[in-house]
Formats: C-alpha cells, sequence, structure tokens
C-alpha cells in the first residue's frame, strides 16, 4: 500500500479528523483537522514492542497498516517462517511498527494495543488474519461490530475496548510515534522493512531470507 501522495503528516491528520474521539457510534459530523489537532493533547513517542531475545545479532523491523492486504498476506504467510527459523531460534529480534493510513487503520491498531504490549503481537496477528471479513462491512458500524468479535475473542471486554478507542492520550501518542518512525525510516508504502539498518521493500519469502542471512553473517563476523 501506498500514500499515494499525501505525506505522513497529512495521513495522521486524516486518521485524527475522522477519528479524533475513536467512538464508531458517534453521529457527530467529524471535526475540521485544525479542530481535530485542538482536541487532541501532545502525543508522545511510544517505544518498540518487540518479538524475540534483545541480544539477537540482527533486528527486522516491520511497517505494517491493518487495512493493507500485502501485509495480511506477509503476516499469514511468511511472519510464522520468520519467528520459527530466525525469532525463535535466538537470531532475529521482530518488532512491528504499525502505520495508519485512515481512521479505520487507527481503529484497529488501537484495538491490537488495548490488551497491553504482552497481548499485542497476539492481537495483531487476530486483525491481520481476519483483515478480509472485518472489513468486509459495508459501514463504519460494522467495521466496528466486527472489531469488537476480534477483541471478545481476545478476552477484551466492551467496556475495555470503549476505553481505549475514546483514550485521546492513547491514540495521540500512537500518530506522534508512527509519524516520527516513518518520517525517520522514510517510509513511502507498506509492508517496508528495515532489516540490520536497510530499507528492505517488500518481496518473496526466499529473498527477504538471503537478506537475512547476509546480515547476520555480517553481524557475526564483526562480533
Amino acid at each position: 500500500m501506498k500514500f499515494q501522495r499525501r505525506t505522513l503528516i497529512a495521513a495522521a491528520m486524516a486518521a485524527m479528523t475522522a477519528s479524533a474521539i475513536p467512538a464508531f457510534a458517534q453521529e457527530a459530523k467529524p471535526a475540521e483537522p485544525a479542530q481535530a489537532a485542538e482536541q487532541m493533547p501532545e502525543g508522545k513517542v511510544l517505544p518498540d514492542i518487540a518479538l524475540g531475545q534483545e541480544s539477537a545479532p540482527v533486528t527486522v523491523i516491520e511497517y505494517a497498516s491493518f487495512t493493507c492486504s500485502h501485509c495480511a498476506a506477509f503476516h499469514d504467510e511468511n511472519l510464522p517462517k520468520l519467528k520459527a527459523e530466525y525469532i525463535d531460534t535466538g537470531k532475529v529480534k521482530f518488532i512491528q511498527r504499525d502505520v495508519y493510513f485512515d481512521a479505520v487503520g487507527l481503529w484497529a491498531g488501537i484495538l491490537a494495543r488495548c490488551g497491553g504490549d504482552d497481548k499485542y503481537y497476539a492481537v495483531s496477528d487476530m486483525i491481520m488474519g481476519e483483515q478480509k471479513t472485518w472489513l468486509a462491512a459495508s459501514d463504519g458500524d460494522g467495521i466496528a461490530a466486527n472489531l469488537r468479535k476480534i477483541g471478545a475473542k481476545a478476552g477484551m471486554t466492551a467496556e475495555q475496548m470503549d476505553a481505549c478507542w475514546n483514550d485521546k492520550q492513547k491514540v495521540a501518542d500512537l500518530i506522534a510515534t508512527f509519524q516520527k518512525n516513518a518520517t525517520a525510516d522514510a517510509i513511502e508504502g507498506t509492508p517496508t522493512f528495515i532489516i540490520a539498518g536497510e530499507k528492505v521493500q517488500n518481496q518473496p519469502w526466499e529473498d527477504l531470507k538471503k537478506i537475512i542471512d547476509a546480515k547476520i553473517a555480517e553481524a557475526e563476523k564483526k562480533g
């Protein structure tokens, strides 16, 4: 998925505007961009949530959007291979960084974080794995209902999800984190990977594997 000429700030502002208070049932007309920005607190950059050993010789960062079909395909097909061959064996530390192209992607991102850092990857996997189903709804209310089903399966209560979606500070923090990281790494589309500091575009697993293996060999020589 590409930004299609929208800047990172514009993309984040679009998400913020459509979801200044991410309550799906609200009927009020969304605020204008300047008004939405005024209503939001100042966001702080959140730390990464990592999978794998801190001492792993190579770090793989994936920039992903919950509304990106190629991101869902990577999580369904290639992330299990990456986990089994590299993360679980201590060779790679993996970090997913969420990108918000739209309000719906932001809603999903808030839900992924709602159960706490320890459940982030489990909930993220459910959202990615069921992407075609929950995005198939014809309107925002339908999407909200579908996301609620995923949250419920992850053990969240309706009250817990409402609290997360209406937490202005958390929304501001997630947007600030997305903006800072994606701008610093010059991210233009998803999924995009940063493998041992090198930006790598999405490609077949065997090609990604070759890059990861080369980076591991390079790190081992230095170590």
